[in-house]
């Protein structure tokens, strides 16, 4: 997949204003005949008199970031001093092409943003999440399967250099059933940290 940084100039739909992100919101297009490269130039279309933009649109063969990941964009639907519009990144997923490869697409960027940052998976949410919005309308039947497959990718590209070889397999086995995100494997843990554990595992054994 090609990544391409294409700007839209400063202006109503880009701030520049830099702030310091938290989290990863995901949107799906809401139009199945759009591409990735159709979504960037709509953002500059004259016709498109709205404030709404993202940072990042991605498809099947492509992700383009329209607004640099370190500024605020309008795409959250929470207001100007929402925490979606002004601390999370804004990724726009196509609803065109070959959808599990956009799928993949999708999985292997935000996993790589996330290693990129030291986040996990906690980090990822939904447009719903900041707005109530039916969004992102295609995934959102399937987020906790979303979620599952970017821990795996991420767990891929941390690979296993920090943890000692008598752990491995535990290591796998916990991020892969999404106990832990797998980051900080020989920092100390705290008590809220046990709790989310093993409220986890009696979901996993409830299953």
């Amino acid at each position: 997949m090609d990544y391409k940084i294409d700007h839209i100039p400063k202006g109503k739909k880009r701030s520049g204003l830099k702030v310091n992100m938290a989290s990863i919101t995901i949107h799906n297009t809401g139009n199945p005949k759009s591409t990735a490269r159709n979504e960037r130039n709509y953002l500059t279309n004259p016709h498109n008199t709205s404030v709404t933009g993202y940072h990042i649109v991605i498809d099947e063969n492509e992700a383009i970031e329209c607004i640099s990941t370190n500024e605020r964009a309008w795409h959250a639907g929470d207001g100007a001093n929402g925490p979606g519009n002004n601390t999370s990144i804004g990724i726009e997923v196509c609803e065109s092409g070959e959808q599990n490869k956009v799928w993949d697409n999708a999985v292997n960027l935000v996993a790589k943003m996330l290693k990129e940052r030291n986040w996990g998976v906690d980090r990822v949410t939904t447009h719903q999440r900041w707005s109530g919005k039916n969004c992102p309308r295609l995934i959102l039947p399937r987020w906790n399967e979303f979620i599952k497959d970017i821990e795996k990718e991420l767990l891929n590209l941390r690979g296993n250099s920090d943890v000692s070889p008598w752990a491995l397999d535990a290591y796998k086995w916990v991020v892969e059933n999404g106990l832990s995100d797998g980051t900080n494997p020989k920092q100390p843990i705290t008590r809220e940290q046990v709790w989310a554990m093993l409220y986890r595992m009696r979901g996993l054994k409830n299953d």
